[in-house]
């Protein structure tokens, strides 16, 4: 059996082009859309586009609803198969305007390539998730040793994180230079730093509490005095490994260069909550603490507003329902506060009218 068909790649080839030159897409989003188009490519025994029928379409279909892949062997979730189909979509919409394709695909046919309503509003469905608390935050803080510099950068990687929400793709390329130690700010300076969408985001330290700030200050000062580390040199650097005398490689200390991705780092916090009998929560999750911790806190719309904008939020409302979902225990408690008697249920009202606020804020 065929593995690519020449055509199709030449023409997937100006495609990929397009999503990048003229849409901007990232090569992450781009990669996702090449695995959805040969998917599909391997539903069909990679024919040709050219020779698309609206029958290829409906037995794909067919066949990620029975939640196989197109091997057979992994399940798909709903999520998966939505995103799959939408890529499948778009890219027949731009085939149908190419040259030697305009006369064998029609706009109609990429219509093919959608989920039922109901499977639709399932795979959209939001999905509870465990988020970590500060109290379990300071719990690993504490139970991570510090007798060597990779430890010292491991724990200084999660307080960081607690700190300012940073993602991992910025944490792993940012410099000591982006650090105002004095102002207590991060800059994800996009010309350096891998942030999302691009954006130029200014963080303040958020008020977290605990070790954190400490632990921060006390790495800052490990490789600014004591290693005698640049302006330049990364914030948090990768492990430089060597090859031991029993010939095998281990790590011997930080190498003065950046990590190529953020694998290294997901790692690292996977461990250290695996290692106190946590789940294995990773960087994103303390984006989802942080908002929490701000509903806890703020309690005017402009001081919610200030925090939502701290996490690099345009939108206010974002941080509210992307990320500011309460845990089923805060949940159940809430709902069983509000039945105890309050003189005008005044907290109810407050909160009626923060949001009210905040709605007007986004619109703003």
């Amino acid at each position: 059996m065929p593995k690519h068909n020449p055509e199709n790649e030449r023409i997937k080839r100006a495609y990929f082009t397009h999503l990048k030159a003229a849409r901007g897409l990232s090569e992450a989003s781009i990669d996702a859309v090449a695995k959805a188009i040969y998917r599909f490519e391997s539903s069909t025994r990679f024919r040709s586009f050219k020779k698309f029928h609206i029958e290829q379409a409906i037995a794909f279909r067919r066949h990620l609803d029975a939640g196989l892949t197109s091997e057979g062997r992994k399940a798909l979730s709903k999520a998966t198969i939505l995103q799959t189909l939408n890529a499948l979509r778009t890219f027949y919409l731009w085939l149908a305007e190419q040259s030697g394709y305009r006369r064998r695909i029609r706009y109609s046919d990429a219509d093919y390539f959608r989920l039922s309503e109901k499977d639709t509003r399932i795979a959209k469905a939001p999905r509870g998730r465990p988020v970590p608390t500060p109290e379990q935050i300071e719990r690993v803080l504490a139970a991570m040793p510090a007798g060597t510099d990779v430890e010292r950068r491991n724990r200084a990687l999660i307080a960081f994180t607690w700190l300012t929400g940073v993602r991992d793709g910025a944490l792993a390329s940012l410099k000591l230079k982006h650090v105002d130690r004095v102002e207590g700010k991060v800059h994800q300076d996009p010309r350096e730093v891998k942030t999302k969408n691009s954006k130029s985001i200014i963080t303040t330290f958020f008020p977290v509490g605990g070790r954190a700030l400490e632990i921060v200050s006390e790495w800052l000062h490990l490789l600014v005095k004591d290693r005698l580390w640049g302006l330049d040199d990364p914030l948090f650097p990768a492990t430089r490994v060597e090859q031991g005398p029993d010939r095998q490689f281990r790590a011997v200390g930080l190498a003065r260069k950046h990590w190529n991705n953020a694998s290294a780092i997901r790692r690292i916090f996977r461990d250290a909550f695996e290692t106190v009998g946590l789940p294995p929560f990773n960087p994103h999750s303390f984006r989802h603490s942080l908002a929490n911790l701000g509903e806890r806190l703020c309690k005017t719309p402009e001081e919610f507003k200030a925090w939502s904008q701290n996490l690099g939020h345009e939108q206010v409302l974002t941080t509210f329902t992307s990320y500011g979902e309460l845990s089923r225990y805060r949940q159940a408690e809430i709902i069983k506060a509000l039945g105890v008697p309050r003189p005008g249920n005044v907290e109810l009202q407050d909160l009626t009218k923060i949001l009210t606020e905040l709605r007007g804020i986004s619109r703003s």
